[in-house]
């Protein structure tokens, strides 16, 4: 669960990144993380404090390969 104007902007930024980096709308990416799977809830937002300490590559990657991991992309 979102805590903060931090956290907010920060999923914001999350969803926003990966969606340009897949080629795909901010929407379709938000549905991925949200509905279709829990990585906004269960691992960006928990882990915040660390993530956000990370450069844009790095997470963009990281979340792109937890959403392989479980199965919500090839």
């Amino acid at each position: 669960m979102i805590k903060s104007d931090r956290e907010l902007e920060f999923a914001v930024f999350c969803i926003e990144n990966v969606a340009i980096r897949l080629g795909i709308s901010a929407e379709n990416v938000y549905e991925m993380l949200a509905e279709k799977s829990d990585i906004l809830n269960e691992y960006i937002v928990p882990c915040f404090d660390v993530l956000h300490t990370q450069g844009k590559d790095y997470i963009v990657d990281d979340i792109i390969e937890i959403m392989k991991e479980r199965g919500i992309l090839e």
